[in-house]
C-alpha cells in the first residue's frame, strides 16, 4: 500500500492569500448552487420567482395551507437540497479522514464495508416491508455492525504491528460477505414490487428525502463532523505513521478508534438516506487538497463545503439530464471513473 498519499505535483499554489481565495470560492459556489438547485426540477422554477418565494418564506407570517409552489419549493426540494449538502459533506469528510488515517490515496468511506452493510440491513428491511424509518434504522445499524466487525478483525488478529493493513482486509472481507447476504436477498425477494425497491435504493437516490429523515441523519453527520473537526490536528500527525505520529506523543490507537467511529457514523446516516452512491469519499479529497493542500486544519472545512457543491452539482444534474431522474450512483460513477484513472498515473508516495 501507498505509504502517503498526494498528487504528483501540486496543482495550485499554496500561498495563504491564494487559499483563501480558493476557499471563499467554494463557499460561494455552494451560496450559488444551492439557490441555483430550487429552480431545477420537473416543474422548473424561474431564479425571480424562488427568489420572490425565499424572500416571502423569511418575511412573512407561514401561510396556513400553502401554495402550490411552497409546496414544491420547500417540502419537496428543500428537504432534498439539505440532504445532498449532508451526504456530500459527509462522505467527503470520511473519505479525507480515511485517506490520511490509512495514509492511502485510493481508500474511500466504504473500505471497511460500512456500505455493503448498509446495503444489507436495507434490503432486509424492504424484504419484511418495513416502514421507510425502520429500513433507514436497518441500513444504519448493518452498516455500523459491518465496520465494528472489521475493526474487531484488526485488533484481534493483526500480527507484527500491521493492525490497519489486517484490518482493510478484514473490511474487504466483509464488505464481500454482505455484498453477498444483499445477493441471496435479491434473489427471494417479490420480483414485482420488493426486487426493483431494492435495486433502486441501491443505485442511489434522493427522491423520497423528507424533512423527517434529514433530521434523524443529520445528528449523527453533525456529531461526525464537528468531532473529526476537533481532531484535525491529530488527523495531520497520523499521515505520518504509526512511528513518527508516537514519537509525537499521539496515541494512535485510540485516535484511530475515534476516527473510524466518527466516520463510520457520517457514512452510515448518509448511506441510510440516500443510497449506495460510490466515488464522492474518494474524488472530493482529493480536489480539496488540490485546492488548499494536505493540511486537515483546512482539508477538513473545505471537503465539507466541496463534497456538498459536488452532490449538489451531481443532484441537479441527475434531475435535468433526462425526463425520467438518473439515480445518483449511476452520476457519480461516470463522472469518477476517468479521476480514479487519473489518480493511478498520477499518485506517487509523499504529501503534496
Amino acid at each position: 500500500m501507498n505509504s502517503n498519499l498526494a498528487a504528483k505535483k501540486p496543482l495550485f499554489s499554496t500561498n495563504e492569500t491564494a487559499v483563501t481565495m480558493r476557499i471563499s470560492t467554494t463557499i460561494g459556489l455552494f451560496a450559488v448552487l444551492f439557490f441555483y438547485s430550487f429552480t431545477v426540477g420537473r416543474f422548473p422554477t424561474s431564479a425571480h420567482t424562488v427568489a420572490e418565494a425565499l424572500c416571502a418564506k423569511m418575511t412573512l407570517p407561514p401561510h396556513p395551507g400553502g401554495t402550490d409552489l411552497e409546496t414544491i419549493l420547500f417540502q419537496i426540494r428543500l428537504p432534498r437540497i439539505l440532504a445532498a449538502s449532508l451526504v456530500g459533506a459527509a462522505l467527503s469528510v470520511s473519505g479525507a479522514a480515511y485517506q490520511g488515517m490509512f495514509r492511502n490515496p485510493m481508500v474511500s468511506p466504504g473500505i471497511l464495508g460500512v456500505s455493503a452493510g448498509a446495503s444489507f440491513g436495507a434490503a432486509l428491511g424492504m424484504l419484511f416491508s418495513f416502514s421507510t424509518l425502520m429500513v433507514q434504522l436497518c441500513a444504519f445499524l448493518s452498516g455500523m455492525a459491518a465496520v465494528g466487525t472489521a475493526y474487531a478483525i484488526g485488533v484481534l488478529f493483526a500480527r507484527r504491528g500491521e493492525p490497519v493493513l489486517v484490518m482493510i482486509l478484514g473490511g474487504i472481507i466483509i464488505g464481500t460477505l454482505f455484498t453477498a447476504f444483499v445477493s441471496i436477498i435479491k434473489y427471494v425477494a417479490d420480483p414485482y414490487n420488493t426486487l426493483p425497491a431494492i435495486t433502486f435504493w441501491l443505485m442511489g437516490s434522493l427522491a423520497s428525502v423528507n424533512m423527517s429523515d434529514l433530521s434523524i441523519a443529520g445528528l449523527p453527520v453533525i456529531l461526525g463532523l464537528g468531532l473529526l473537526f476537533a481532531l484535525r490536528w491529530n488527523l495531520n500527525v497520523l499521515s505520518f505513521g504509526d512511528e513518527e505520529a508516537r514519537a509525537l506523543g499521539a496515541r494512535t490507537n485510540i485516535m484511530r478508534f475515534i476516527i473510524i467511529v466518527c466516520a463510520t457514523l457520517m457514512t452510515a446516516a448518509a448511506v441510510s438516506i440516500s443510497g449506495i452512491i460510490g466515488l464522492v469519499g474518494l474524488i472530493v479529497p482529493h480536489l480539496a487538497r488540490l485546492l488548499v493542500g494536505p493540511d486537515y486544519t483546512r482539508l477538513i472545512p473545505v471537503s465539507a463545503v466541496l463534497g456538498a457543491v459536488f452532490m449538489l452539482a451531481v443532484d441537479d444534474l441527475a434531475r435535468v439530464l433526462f425526463p425520467v431522474e438518473v439515480p445518483l450512483g449511476v452520476v457519480t460513477s461516470i463522472i469518477g471513473t476517468p479521476f480514479f484513472l487519473y489518480l493511478l498515473l498520477n499518485t506517487r508516495k509523499g504529501w503534496v
